[in-house]
């Protein structure tokens, strides 16, 4: 997954992996849900950071059944 980026990515990069502004990405990398770091003021994103967070929502919404009475 995403193996066209290398593997560290930019906040733009991330945007434009999971379809999502500038302010949804500084939320998610100043809150801890995707690991990063800083270097010289400019966030660092492992790609496979990227996909562990992808991962991990993805889980999380397969625990929901739907039931539908017909």
């Amino acid at each position: 997954m995403f193996e066209q980026y290398s593997d560290l990515v930019s906040v733009e990069e991330l945007c434009e992996m999971l379809v999502i502004g500038k302010n949804s990405a500084y939320k998610l990398l100043s809150s801890g849900e995707i690991k990063c770091f800083r270097y010289n003021r400019v966030w660092k994103i492992p790609r496979d950071a990227v996909t562990e967070y992808i991962l991990k929502k993805s889980s999380l919404n397969t625990n929901y059944v739907s039931v539908v009475d017909i």
